[in-house]
């Protein structure tokens, strides 16, 4: 997706697909071997610390989200939600970064550092939750009444974002993470296969 679509369904289509497929990629990482979940790499986070963060995160941006799109449904009477259509915001470019790992610093807050106590089990249960709360939140806004609200954003410089663009950036957040559990399998791996 190259440019910014005209037209409010492809865009919707867009986030979905983009939700679903992030989801079940990080999914996919519950199913390695205990070893591998927990294997403590040199620096950084083991897999099922990676996985508690991408739930914590989701968690606090999910909140800002259900808010958002709460006051976009009520600003369905008071705003022209035709003008907004006919001027689609969405910084694809900016959002793309942030599902790149390493394209900027980002400093995260002391609340979404992971325990590395959490269920692994109950993490799962929670990202599919978290995912439907997306999905949901599409379902509902389906015309492009989540234009109507926007909410500030300061990881790297967004600014204001609608509810669609949060919703995107929650799914860059979790891609940005993919490219690190890669990274952190590595070492393991090679441990793993040079064995006799």
């Amino acid at each position: 997706m190259d440019s910014l679509p005209l037209d409010i369904a492809p865009l919707l289509q867009h986030v979905r697909t983009t939700l679903h497929t992030t989801f079940d990629q990080v999914d996919g990482w519950f199913d390695e071997a205990e070893g591998v979940l927990h294997f403590q790499p040199a620096q950084g986070w083991s897999i099922a610390q990676v996985l508690e963060h991408i739930g914590l995160t989701n968690h606090f941006l999910l909140i800002l989200i259900d808010k958002a799109a709460e006051k976009a449904r009520k600003n369905v009477n008071q705003l022209n939600l035709q003008v907004e259509l006919q001027n689609i915001k969405f910084d694809l470019a900016g959002l793309e970064q942030v599902g790149t790992h390493g394209a900027f610093a980002w400093i995260r807050p002391e609340h979404m550092e992971p325990s590395g106590q959490a269920d692994l089990a109950t993490v799962r249960r929670t990202l599919h939750s978290q995912l439907q709360r997306c999905l949901t939140h599409l379902d509902q806004l389906p015309g492009g009444e989540g234009l109507l609200y926007t909410t500030t954003m300061t990881v790297n410089g967004l600014g204001r974002l609608n509810v669609y663009e949060y919703l995107y950036f929650l799914a860059m957040h979790a891609r940005r993470h993919l490219f690190q559990l890669e990274t952190i399998l590595k070492p393991h791996q090679s441990n793993t296969t040079s064995l006799p």
